[in-house]
């Protein structure tokens, strides 16, 4: 039974059986024709007409890689492609497609290339997350999610990822291959020259030369708000010894911090770690040294004045 009929039955307006299924249908469809309805979504395939307007991110599985321990593992590609251009602005391999792996692909492009007005992302968790928020805010950039069942919104970056896989990851001989450096070689020179290569949409250019058509458009951030920028945030609470704690590991924060909750930003590989002041600077912290503060001095507070 259609959605059409049973709507009509459970308003009264027929009986079962009264009409068929296929009648209700044709009436429906000679209507909405008749007052140009349609269910159909608009999904029109559009080009942005500057680069750096919309960078679309995505990731795609690769082949298996069989290190020199013996165990295969599955590589993922994640990659950056600027609309108008087609060039891609970033990409790397990785053993795990997460957010971290996505923020170093960010990085990387932005610190050659500049940021776009736009990042344009599917809904996976990689990609919708706080930490990517932040990151956009920070770089003065957008994001836009992709509405579900709407491909033309990444029609790019899928079909460039057709592309790699047609091409480079058809030509592999994934025996020549133990390492990720390695496999990233390949990876690289193939990009190289995809970048430079004619593209039938673009009119005679390669990516390359689109995209370096308008260097105007390619806004490079300082090197100090790009290390800044890419770093991430956690809370956690001090405890009255000025201790916090983050991945089992402890470290030491200002006396003055104890028993608050504070936010800290750190990079990804833990060798930064920055208390967020109440003036949005940044005061680095260090590892827990028990024996190094059995020697420091305390200084003792004093609340108000007086004699001793």
């Amino acid at each position: 039974m259609t959605l059409y009929n049973r709507q009509l039955q459970d308003k009264g307006s027929i009986s079962a059986k009264q009409i068929s299924e296929a009648t209700i249908c044709r009436f429906i469809n000679q209507m909405m024709l008749t007052e140009r309805l349609t269910n159909n979504q608009d999904m029109r395939r559009y080009e942005r007409p500057h680069i750096n307007e919309v960078w679309c991110g995505d990731s795609s599985v690769g082949p298996y890689l069989k290190t020199d321990d013996g165990k295969k593992h599955r590589v993922y590609v994640i990659a950056l492609i600027d609309d108008a251009s087609r060039f891609i602005t970033g990409i790397d391999v990785f053993f795990n497609d997460t957010f971290i792996n996505l923020m170093s692909v960010i990085k990387s492009a932005v610190s050659k290339y500049g940021k776009p007005k736009v990042f344009n992302f599917d809904n996976g968790s990689s990609y919708k997350n706080k930490q990517m928020e932040l990151l956009a805010a920070r770089i003065g950039t957008t994001i836009r999610y992709c509405r579900p069942y709407t491909p033309t919104e990444k029609a790019k970056i899928e079909r460039w990822f057709r592309t790699l896989k047609d091409q480079w990851m058809a030509s592999l001989d994934m025996r020549d291959f133990h390492t990720l450096d390695e496999l990233r070689g390949s990876l690289y020179q193939f990009v190289r020259n995809y970048n430079r290569s004619v593209h039938s949409s673009l009119k005679g250019m390669s990516p390359q030369d689109r995209f370096f058509k308008e260097p105007e458009l390619i806004k490079r951030l300082s090197e100090d708000l790009i290390d800044k920028s890419f770093l991430l945030d956690i809370e956690r609470r001090v405890s009255a010894d000025s201790v916090i704690t983050i991945d089992q590991i402890e470290y030491e924060v200002d006396y003055r911090f104890a028993k608050q909750r504070i936010t800290l930003r750190y990079s990804p590989d833990m060798n930064e770690i920055y208390v967020v002041e109440s003036d949005g600077t940044l005061s680095p912290i260090h590892l827990l040294n028990k024996h190094d503060n059995a020697y420091i001095k305390r200084d003792k507070v004093r609340l108000t004045g007086g004699d001793d």
